[in-house]
């Protein structure tokens, strides 16, 4: 009845690069997508900026990393740092 709990399934994996790692324990990530305007067809860019948990303070301003959505750590913090792309 007691089956182990897969957590490498859980929430959705985005990739991106850290912006900001000046706050301890947690780094914001830039996640950059294009989107087409429904009427002219133009593409553009949104960049959109998540707080993501980093334990060892180990990710730096430019590195490009995965992140998984996961449990709320706080107000702003839903994302972990999984690991460098």
């Amino acid at each position: 009845m007691t089956e182990p709990i897969n957590n490498e399934n859980k929430g959705r994996k985005l990739t991106g690069v850290v912006v900001s790692d000046k706050m301890k324990k947690t780094v914001v990530v830039a996640i950059d997508r294009l989107r087409r305007h429904p009427k002219y067809k133009k593409y553009y860019k949104i960049t959109k900026r998540f707080k993501a948990h980093d334990e060892n303070n180990i990710y730096r301003l430019g590195n490009k990393v995965i992140i998984q959505e996961t449990k709320p750590m706080s107000k702003d913090k839903r994302w972990v740092v999984v690991g460098k792309v």
